[in-house]
């Protein structure tokens, strides 16, 4: 038997209305973590579209 899931940003334990999180509270700061940037996928820098390459 597995342990019951438990939020990813306060541990509390997940709400299924809100899976993976307790609340939409603690779902609300990870979108904004998302949103600011304080969050990253690593990878290979993208590359620049063309239509920006055009204006310099």
């Amino acid at each position: 038997m597995s342990a019951p899931a438990k939020c990813p940003l306060c541990r509390k334990p997940a709400s299924d209305a809100h899976a993976p999180f307790c609340s939409a509270g603690c779902q609300d700061r990870d979108l904004l973590n998302w949103l600011g940037e304080a969050y990253a996928v690593s990878g290979p820098p993208a590359d620049e579209p063309e239509s920006l390459l055009d204006k310099r």
